[in-house]
Order: structure tokens, then C-alpha cells, then sequence
């Protein structure tokens, strides 16, 4: 089956570019976004996928101010052309690869819509593969992160709410590879062990750089895969050095210590330490000042889930208020927080995302979903 991409000499296979090289039904690949106010009035989710094997397109988007969380789902089947992103009046409109993109939502029957445009602050920075099996492959994929700011307006209840550059930033995240989605399969043997997850994400932005830490751990608290760096920021796309950029600083480690809200598993307060290669130090500490629940764009969601066959278009709007939610649910373990970021007399924002489920010694974990 061809496409338009088919025009270009980037193939990497013998095959169309639109047939995955793997035959697993778990293959993705995914665009996903964050806006988030200075001073933490406001966060915006917003996410998009193309499962070529399961022949499904989804996308999100959910915004969380004044205690509610509002959040647009819709999927679809996947169209035959893989360059186009639409879902619906859901369309990710691509303006110069690797730089800048529009998102937009046209008016629908949730209420939810909005354009948004991405002005990026850096170049793209890819992370570390990510490879993780346990004798069966449970995650095989490459991600890159580029930090930014938006433009554009974004409605829903009723209210506009004007996206200011000066004052909201945001990472751009691509991933594609392999990764659990989709309606369960034959589950096969049982497994061995319980499920574990302990993750960490945390891209912040100051003044005059960006810096990023990620992290799985396994439950002995041993990593197994992370990724640190510091990066240029520049005042203009047009000054931006290239795809990527030759003075990103890569750290030789990274420290966490996290303090949790009683009865949860949401950070209450955060230390992340940057150890660079010369021995350098940036100790920061993480203050969170909003709750962003994932399953507003797909993830873990009941019904919503990503990759899950809803017919040939579905669309549906939900709205919650977040005092209400039952923290320790397993459809709200997901999250990010708005954190103020503070490093010595410096201070930036950004986001703290965290999944921690099943047994982690180091923070007292036993079971698969007990709280702190």
C-alpha cells in the first residue's frame, strides 16, 4: 500500500513505508503535547496515535483549571495515507518538520475545541532507547523531546481561554516503536511476576536552558533505563541550530527524592539532583501546584484507552471535578503535576509525571497499588 511518503528516500525496509516493520499488534506511534501556565492556572494534554496493525487512530485532548478537568476523545480507523493525522475535528497539521506544528480542534458536540501553534525554545532531543522485556517484550521504542511555547486559544464550558506565549510552555514528545495498547490479547501463560512500573519524567524550563530527567526503575529501586540532559534555549525558531544541537550537555546521573501525600501515590514535593560529566551539581527541588490526570488523553483510561476499537469514527467529552476523584483508583495513578522548579536563586516550571505501580522498596511499596 502506498503513500505520499513513499516519494521520499527514507526507507528502511524493503516494503511501503506505510507496512510496519514488526508484525506485533502492539506497534505505535505517537505524537503527544503539553501547555501548562506559568503559575500553574492551567494544563493542557493533548495526544494523537496511529496503531498500524491494529488499524486505529486516536486522539485526545483535556485541559484541568479551577478543580475540573475536561477532557475530547475520539478514534477512528486508521486512515490508508499514515501522514495524515485527523481524527475527526482532531487534525495535528505539520508546518516545518522538527520546528513547528499546529494542533486543531473544531467545533464538535463536546463543547471542547481550540488551535494551538508550537514555537520551539530548543532543538529536538532524542532519548535513550527504550528496551524492557520480560520474556515477553513489553516495551521497544524511541522518544524525542522538544521544549517550547504555545500560541492560540483554546474553548470549552462556555470559556475562552487565550494561549499567551510569554507565559505557557510546554514539551513536544514523538515516540514510536513497540508498546502495550489495545484491547487485551490471549493473555497466553500467566505470568511469573506482578506487574511493576515506577516511572519518572520530569522536563522543566528556566531562564536560559531547559533540563530533562527520565527514569524507570524496577521494584529493588534499580534503573533500569534513564535519560538526563541540559539544554540551549533560543530566542526565536529561526535560530535554533538544527534538528538537534551539538551543545546539549548530557548528565553522567541523576538523583530523586520523592516526598508522597498520605493515602496516595502523588508526589507531594520533589528533589531531583543533575550530576554532570565535570562533576557538577544542580540540586533542584519540585513543588507541585496542579493535578493533570492522563486518562483525560487516553492513558489508562476505561473506555478510552489507546488503540481500542470504538468503530469506524466515535467521539465522546467527559468533565470531573478533581477533589472528587478516588485517588488510589487505578485509572488515576497516571499523572502530572505543574511544579515550580527552584535550583539555588533560579526559578523555572515545568512538569513531574509519575506512574508507580506494584512494589518499590526504596519508597515502601509492597503491593501492586497500596499508598504511601
Amino acid at each position: 500500500m502506498l503513500s505520499r511518503l513513499d516519494d521520499y528516500p527514507i526507507h528502511q525496509t524493503s516494503h511501503p513505508i506505510a507496512h510496519p516493520a514488526s508484525s506485533d499488534r502492539h506497534v505505535y506511534d505517537r505524537y503527544w503535547f503539553n501547555a501548562y501556565a506559568d503559575d500553574g492556572e492551567f494544563y493542557i494534554g493533548i495526544g494523537a496515535a496511529l496503531y498500524p496493525n491494529l488499524e486505529i487512530m486516536d486522539c485526545g485532548l483535556s485541559i484541568v483549571r479551577d478543580g475540573e478537568q475536561h477532557a475530547f476523545h475520539a478514534s477512528r480507523r486508521a486512515p490508508r495515507e499514515p501522514s495524515e493525522i485527523e481524527v475527526g475535528p482532531f487534525r495535528i497539521e505539520i508546518l516545518e518538520p522538527m520546528k513547528s506544528l499546529r494542533v486543531i480542534l473544531d467545533d464538535n458536540e463536546t463543547g471542547i475545541s481550540g488551535e494551538l501553534t508550537w514555537i520551539p525554545r530548543t532543538a529536538s532531543i532524542q532519548e535513550g532507547h527504550q528496551d524492557r522485556s520480560t520474556g515477553r517484550v513489553l516495551m521497544r521504542a524511541t522518544r524525542f523531546n522538544q521544549f517550547g511555547s504555545w500560541s492560540g486559544e483554546v474553548r470549552y464550558a462556555g470559556q475562552n481561554l487565550v494561549i499567551d506565549p510569554a507565559r505557557v510552555r510546554g514539551t513536544k514528545d514523538r515516540s514510536w516503536g513497540i508498546r502495550p495498547v489495545g484491547d487485551p490479547a490471549p493473555p497466553g501463560a500467566p505470568p511469573t511476576q506482578a506487574p511493576q512500573v515506577f516511572f519518572l519524567w520530569a522536563p522543566l524550563h528556566w531562564a536560559d536552558r531547559c533540563t530533562h530527567v527520565g527514569l524507570f526503575e524496577n521494584e529493588h529501586g534499580e534503573i533500569w533505563h534513564w535519560d538526563g540532559m541540559i539544554c540551549p534555549v533560543y530566542a526565536t525558531p529561526d535560530d535554533l541550530p538544527g534538528v538537534e544541537d551539538p551543545g546539549v550537555r548530557m548528565l553522567s546521573s541523576v538523583e530523586h527524592r520523592l516526598e508522597f501525600h498520605p493515602g496516595t501515590r502523588r508526589a507531594r514535593s520533589a528533589e531531583i539532583t543533575l550530576l554532570e560529566r565535570d562533576g557538577s551539581r544542580h540540586e533542584i527541588s519540585l513543588e507541585p501546584l496542579l493535578c493533570f490526570r492522563m486518562k483525560g488523553i487516553g492513558y489508562g483510561h476505561p473506555e478510552w484507552g489507546h488503540g481500542r476499537w470504538k468503530g469506524e469514527l466515535a467521539m465522546g467529552g467527559e468533565r470531573w471535578k478533581c477533589a472528587d476523584l478516588d485517588e488510589m483508583a487505578l485509572e488515576n495513578q497516571h499523572i502530572q503535576q505543574v511544579v515550580r522548579a527552584r535550583c539555588g536563586d533560579e526559578q523555572g516550571i515545568g512538569v513531574l509525571e509519575q506512574i508507580h505501580l506494584g512494589a518499590h522498596a526504596r519508597y515502601g511499596f509492597k503491593e501492586f497499588l497500596d499508598p504511601a
